[in-house]
């Protein structure tokens, strides 16, 4: 018997297994040009495109997006689940009372009447001997941990969400009120076109081509009212509102500044993104699960205890008996058709599986800030070239009215010189919004200036754990 007490309790002793994480080598360095001046994302990092509309906007997301009151719930439910789990570690009493009257009316003799009444309290409590118990509920913390990572990285997608809708609402105005002023240029080159016709130094032809460019500018205006309209509804889902009637007055594209980020080192991405505290968490919880399968294997220990009083009266206990009661099991599963070691192999395969779902997800994150860094730099280039083609396109457009206003050109080199304008003017407003979105995608990819600074309450935007870097 001793010797058999001894092999539990060594067999307990090696129940708990290393913790697992992902054997990964972290790069030195990016490989796409950091910025040499640049902000450090931290609270409050959208404030730094110096929009106070925007800034409104991302606060009455925080209020009313559905999304993210999802979100607060499910962390809710995680630390009810945290409660009910440590509720285990606890002995469990009931009380109960009952009361009773019966006649029994034998055959031949005299019908007896037979009352009773009773009160007991009731004790179970189980010994977490092997720590089954106690891992369910470090489990339950993890997946607690996990919801509240997941609660964080679902406010930076709504912020960064409501930001990239609200930049494309101003880029597509920005691209309407390009198209007007491009439908203005056609109609006044086509009034220079019929008044030369009127006094035939200008052809039929002529007056058809210049009309067609007219009205093919017109219908390039309703795909872009189109898309404004959308977006905004979009917007106004993105807020928490109804999408009828709902209206931004927003400020032009122009007017936005575009920060420079610095991403710091790779490293630090362990340590700044939601989402990889999330899958870390899980994995946390994966080895827990690890361990409670285990323990499921050892004999489980419970203690229990009763005590009572009974009264021959009916809804009465005067003159009771006392009863008292002490017990303790021993259970052990001796065949189960391999259930509780399939529970074991499921719960490992199931944290190889967070093992490489992290794994998965480090990777991911260092491409974002990669292709981020990448699409600043290029943009931002690119943006420069394009304002000189736009400056270019502008001034050919002007010399070949003239020209051909003189007679020295055909109608031809006018149509050309608007096709140009109006191509660079629409992709200059274009690469305006891909430089702005490529700073949110940046901010987004370095975590927002989210930290993991422990626990906190859910319920409300004001609850993050975000805190400035700068």
């Amino acid at each position: 018997m001793l010797l058999a007490v001894v092999a539990l309790l060594v067999a307990g002793c090696a129940i708990t297994e290393p913790a697992t994480r992902p054997a990964l080598r972290m790069p030195s360095g990016w490989s796409e040009p950091v910025p040499a001046v640049a902000m450090q994302p931290g609270a409050g990092w959208w404030r730094s495109f110096s929009s106070a509309q925007l800034e409104g906007l991302i606060d009455a997301a925080l209020a009313g997006s559905p999304d993210f009151r999802i979100a607060a719930e499910r962390v809710r439910q995680a630390e009810i689940q945290l409660r009910t789990a440590g509720a285990s570690l606890l002995p469990f009493a009931t009380v109960g009372g009952d009361t009773d009257w019966r006649r029994t009316d034998p055959a031949r003799e005299r019908a007896i009447d037979s009352e009773s009444s009773g009160a007991s309290l009731a004790i179970r409590y189980e010994v977490d001997l092997w720590g089954r118990l106690a891992a369910g509920v470090v489990g339950a913390d993890a997946s607690l941990a996990a919801t509240r990572h997941d609660f964080d990285a679902v406010r930076l997608t709504l912020v960064t969400g409501v930001a990239s809708t609200y930049f494309q609402l101003l880029t597509t105005r920005t691209r309407l009120d390009i198209a007007r002023d491009n439908l203005a240029i056609a109609e006044r080159v086509f009034d220079i076109v019929e008044a030369r016709y009127r006094n035939g130094a200008a052809s039929a032809l002529d007056v058809s081509r210049q009309r067609g460019t007219v009205l093919a500018q017109r219908a390039a205006l309703l795909p872009l009212e189109n898309q404004e309209r959308q977006t905004l509804t979009a917007l106004a889902v993105l807020l928490g509102r109804i999408p009828q009637d709902f209206g931004v007055d927003g400020e032009t594209l122009a007017a936005l500044a575009i920060p420079e980020v610095a991403p710091g080192l790779p490293a630090d991405l362990l340590v700044r993104r939601p989402d990889l505290a999330s899958a870390e968490a899980q994995l946390a919880g994966a080895d827990a699960d690890v361990a409670a399968a285990r323990a499921a294997l050892l004999p489980s220990v419970q203690l229990s205890g009763s005590a009572g009083l009974a009264s021959t009266a009916l809804l009465s206990l005067a003159n009771p008996s006392n009863s008292i009661a002490l017990s303790a099991s021993l259970a052990q599963t001796l065949f189960d058709g391999g259930r509780l070691r399939g529970d074991v192999e499921a719960a490992r395969s199931r944290r190889r599986e967070f093992v490489e779902n992290y794994r998965a997800a480090i990777f991911t994150a260092l491409k974002e800030v990669e292709d981020a860094l990448g699409n600043a730099d290029r943009n931002r280039r690119q943006e420069d070239l394009q304002q000189r083609v736009r400056d270019e396109a502008a001034r050919a457009l002007r010399l070949a009215e003239l020209r051909y206003r003189e007679g020295a050109d055909d109608l031809l080199a006018v149509l050309d010189a608007q096709r140009t304008l109006f191509q660079a003017q629409d992709q200059l407003a274009q690469l305006r919004f891909a430089r702005l979105a490529a700073a949110l995608d940046l901010f987004k990819a370095l975590g927002g200036g989210w930290e993991d600074s422990g626990p906190a309450a859910s319920g409300n935007g004001e609850n993050m754990r975000y805190v400035s870097r700068r």
